[in-house]
């Protein structure tokens, strides 16, 4: 299933091969781009579905962080026949907090979503927008790990595909040295 998932990620444009410059600086050999996965309801539901099977009756509430996780808190909650919430970005800019009249308490387990993890700020921004509300969490589940198992929760983690995306500083970048062609992110 994981080889499936990667090749539908290829022919699709979700995972690309080459030469990138990340957001943060950092050149790397692999990219993701999560909403060339997000476009394809198929694959999304595909994704959901193994994140559900994986964590199926351990939670009573699905979370996800805006922006992809919101498509995925919705679809694993949908297969799972549980209710979704979102955390958004607090007001003040630092963390993710629960709006919109989302409630969440101390009797739910809540399972958290999310697309690609890198390093993990957002989900431990929703895991602890969640303790804030004295709910536990049972488990994290993303759509593909580019930390190659790296990243550490302290609860169940399940990842429906791990790539292990070599990164450098732009000033050691190998592919530079190779003057293979850069494209921006």
């Amino acid at each position: 299933m994981t080889a499936n998932l990667e090749e539908q990620l290829t022919a699709r444009g979700g995972l690309l091969r080459g030469h990138f410059q990340l957001s943060s600086g950092r050149h790397a050999d692999t990219y993701i781009e999560k909403f060339r996965i997000l476009q394809w309801p198929d694959l999304t539901s595909e994704f959901c579905a193994l994140i559900a099977g994986h964590f199926g009756g351990a939670a009573n509430l699905v979370a996800g962080p805006t922006t992809g996780g919101v498509i995925l808190a919705f679809e694993t909650a949908r297969q799972l026949g549980l209710r979704c919430i979102i955390a958004e970005r607090a007001e003040d800019g630092r963390g993710r907090e629960f709006k919109r009249g989302f409630e969440i308490g101390p009797e739910d387990r809540v399972l958290v979503v999310d697309d690609v993890l890198t390093t993990g700020g957002s989900v431990r921004d929703v895991l602890d927008a969640i303790h804030a509300r004295g709910a536990e969490v049972v488990g994290v589940g993303v759509l593909v790990d580019r930390s190659a198992g790296r990243t550490e929760f302290g609860v169940p983690f399940f990842a429906c595909l791990t790539v292990d995306v070599a990164s450098w500083a732009a000033e050691e970048c190998a592919l530079c040295r190779d003057n293979v062609p850069l494209t921006v992110t």
